[in-house]
């Protein structure tokens, strides 16, 4: 890898561009990411785009059902190259609660359509759990792990 693959890789990790694709629950502890208390711009994951177009990350967050799935294959195909999905919540990451042998129409993780990156589990996933998968794909891209600021309390609050 040459001294510029890392620096772009570098600039990939610390600039990313999330597109959500909030299909239940979960979509509501995403968007709280969007918000001053976590605050996902910390990290490079600036503001949430409206169109496949203009991001690199798609993140699902939810249940995926046979219906929506084609929309989901459509856009991640849209999205320019590299790209990268996380699977928010247990809906994304297997079904959850509804994979069952009875249930004829949820998918059981959004990985059977398009390739995931990250798994984020929970139901619903706290906002935390988002900013750590953040951080996760940054490893990924970059191969290096960036801190996890802590924010800790002043003495005597």
């Amino acid at each position: 890898m040459t001294l510029s693959d890392t620096i772009l890789d570098l600039c990939r990790a610390n600039s990313l561009w999330p597109m959500t694709f909030g299909l239940a629950c979960c979509a509501i502890e995403m968007m709280c990411c969007g918000m001053a208390r976590f605050d996902m711009a910390r990290y490079g994951a600036e503001v949430f785009r409206p169109s496949p177009r203009q991001s690199d990350l798609l993140i699902v967050a939810g249940t995926v059902n046979r219906k929506m799935a084609p929309a989901v294959v459509t856009l991640y195909e849209q999205m320019p190259a590299p790209r990268y999905v996380i699977a928010l919540g247990n809906c994304a990451v297997s079904g959850g609660p509804f994979a069952v042998e009875a249930n004829y129409d949820v998918v059981l993780g959004v990985d059977k359509l398009i390739p995931v990156d990250v798994y984020v589990p929970g139901c619903p996933p706290r906002p935390e759990a988002l900013i750590e998968g953040i951080l996760q794909l940054q490893e990924k891209i970059t191969n290096k792990r960036f801190p996890f600021p802590q924010n800790k309390m002043p003495e005597g609050a």
